[in-house]
């Protein structure tokens, strides 16, 4: 009996330090999600409420783009709060609160990967953002000859990007318009060969490409919490099990 009461305890042990392993291992877990959630939460806002670029978007009737930002706002909110909630019922060892947090990482993984989805879907070579731009240059163009204030805009897009046309220069061949001073490049003379289409797509890119890395990496975040958390309450419930059967 003796024996067997020791080999009891050995157990018992073994697994209150597995169980204190796994805590701590979902705690700091938590903490760099909410680092990542912060810095995800700041991009995404400053991207938002960045005035040069909400110009452009205006400018370009491309307001699509921000639908995925405002999704991975909400997310990134969502997890920060319950990072704290996952920190609290790991450490309290609370199975009803691990539950709730296993299904917010679950939640929060499908939004997570909705928004950056629908990010790239309006931000990419070959995205649906590109035929709105090609639309809105096109119209640019057309308007050009006889509203100035479509002609300086169509002007400050081709001069700051480099490019020229919407897909390039054989756009003012088809549209019947001449090719414009800021259309070739001013030390050698040449027509742009990219089109705007592709230069503003590759500007969008860039600044997408961040913002889906970080949702991508707090999904992968998310699926670990969540197996933690279930592999912890598994470890709860076998130690209150033996604790049981020891009473008896």
């Amino acid at each position: 009996m003796a024996g067997k009461g020791q080999g009891q305890g050995e157990n018992a042990a073994k697994l209150e330090g597995q169980i204190a392993c796994i805590k701590y291992t979902i705690f700091c877990f938590n903490i760099c999600a909410w680092m990542v959630a912060a810095a995800l939460f700041a991009l995404t806002v400053w991207i938002r409420a960045e005035p040069g670029f909400a110009d452009w978007v205006d400018i370009l009737e491309i307001h699509a783009y921000y639908i995925g930002i405002y999704i991975l706002i909400g997310m990134s909110i969502i997890v920060m709060v319950s990072s704290f909630l996952g920190c609290c019922s790991a450490l309290m060892e609370h199975t009803v609160a691990l539950f709730l947090f296993i299904g917010t990482q679950g939640f929060c993984f499908l939004i997570g990967t909705v928004g950056a989805a629908v990010l790239l879907s309006f931000s990419t070579i070959g995205s649906h953002i590109q035929p709105m731009i090609y639309d809105t240059i096109t119209r640019l163009i057309m308007a050009s000859s006889h509203h100035q204030p479509s002609a300086d805009i169509l002007k400050m897009i081709q001069e700051s990007l480099g490019c020229c046309g919407a897909d390039g220069p054989n756009d003012y061949i088809i549209l019947k318009h001449p090719l414009p001073r800021e259309c070739r490049d001013t030390v050698t003379g040449n027509a742009f060969f990219h089109g705007c289409v592709d230069e503003l797509t590759w500007y969008l890119e860039d600044k997408s490409g961040w913002v889906a890395g970080l949702a991508m990496a707090l999904a992968l975040m998310h699926v670990i919490n969540g197996v933690m958390s279930l592999v912890l309450v598994q470890a709860l419930k076998k130690e209150e099990d033996e604790a049981r059967t020891y009473r008896h």
